[in-house]
């Protein structure tokens, strides 16, 4: 019986074929992603990233790996890096960890993974388990340390997050954090930032979801705490807001040629967050996300005119 391992392996050779044009990869070439310090080391990232969830965990699933090979080629020649998932995504982490490996990148990515095991209505994290998801997310992505690992979800923090700092003692991760999305947890969230010496947070904001820069940024930047924005389209909330509607000629003075980089560049404007990553399964759409990261960002007076612009559109 075939592994999944070579299952894979055999479906990137016998794709390559298939791979987009020459040059559609290239397309930013000249143009550089701006770049956001980690806090509390310096090391700079490219402020649009990617995100594993929603179509890229289905493609995973499926075993679309000629796709997704195409998608994570697309960011990382046009200057992205940075790549989140969990081992709650599917199949996300094995996929892509499998597919960076055969295009011999695994090195280019700062890989972003997380870590739950707790059970269910705050139920303790089994350690053992814990530490077989974590063994697992290194043989997945084949990188010894891992660039970041997170708490899930606020799942069960005393727990998971005291297996990390150890995991961070031991060298064999750069960065821990802890994420959620959703406001109603963002006291609990705000409490680890301010009781436990994490290194990154990542959380839900987004143009008709500002709380978290109110909530939450603040403290990260007290903290020296790096910020990984989630769902900045709102998952499929702003797309049915905006429908068919065009981008409005006035965002064009900062060269935004689509709703994804309206979008991302809003998220991406605010000083404290380092990088945004957007999920898509789609080679086009990760070239459109890139293209928010390049040119002009918007100033305080052009965000709040594309929130309020935003926000006199009918709730999807």
């Amino acid at each position: 019986m075939i592994s999944r391992r070579d299952y894979l392996k055999c479906s990137l050779i016998a794709g390559a074929a298939s791979t987009l044009p020459v040059g559609f990869l290239h397309a930013l070439e000249g143009q550089q992603l701006i770049q956001r310090a980690i806090p509390k080391t310096g090391e700079k990232l490219p402020i649009v990233g990617l995100g594993s969830s929603a179509t890229f965990r289905r493609l995973a699933e499926d075993g679309n790996t000629n796709q997704l090979s195409d998608v994570i080629k697309t960011m990382l020649d046009n200057g992205g890096r940075v790549f989140d998932t969990a081992p709650g995504y599917g199949e996300s982490e094995e996929v892509a960890g499998e597919i960076v490996q055969q295009l011999g990148a695994t090195k280019d990515i700062f890989w972003a993974t997380k870590l739950n095991v707790a059970g269910r209505g705050g139920a303790a994290a089994d350690p053992a388990k814990a530490h077989a998801q974590l063994e697992d997310s290194f043989r997945f992505i084949g990188k010894d340390p891992i660039d970041l690992i997170q708490v899930h979800n606020l799942g069960d923090v005393p727990t998971q997050m005291g297996i990390l700092k150890e995991l961070k003692q031991e060298g064999r991760v750069r960065y821990i954090g802890v994420t959620f999305t959703g406001s109603s947890r963002y006291a609990d969230l705000v409490k680890v930032l301010k009781d436990e010496p994490v290194d990154f947070v990542g959380v839900d904001y987004a143009v008709d979801n500002r709380d978290a820069a109110r909530d939450i940024f603040p403290v990260a930047k007290d903290r020296g705490v790096g910020v990984l924005v989630y769902l900045p389209f709102g998952r499929t909330r702003l797309w049915n807001r905006v429908g068919d509607r065009p981008v409005p000629e006035w965002a064009k003075e900062i060269s935004i040629e689509s709703w994804a980089q309206f979008f991302i560049k809003f998220a991406a404007a605010h000083p404290d967050v380092t990088t945004v990553t957007p999920a898509t399964s789609k080679p086009h759409h990760m070239l459109d996300n890139l293209g928010a990261g390049v040119g002009e960002l918007p100033d305080k007076a052009l965000q709040k005119r594309m929130a309020e612009f935003v926000d006199a559109l009918p709730s999807a």
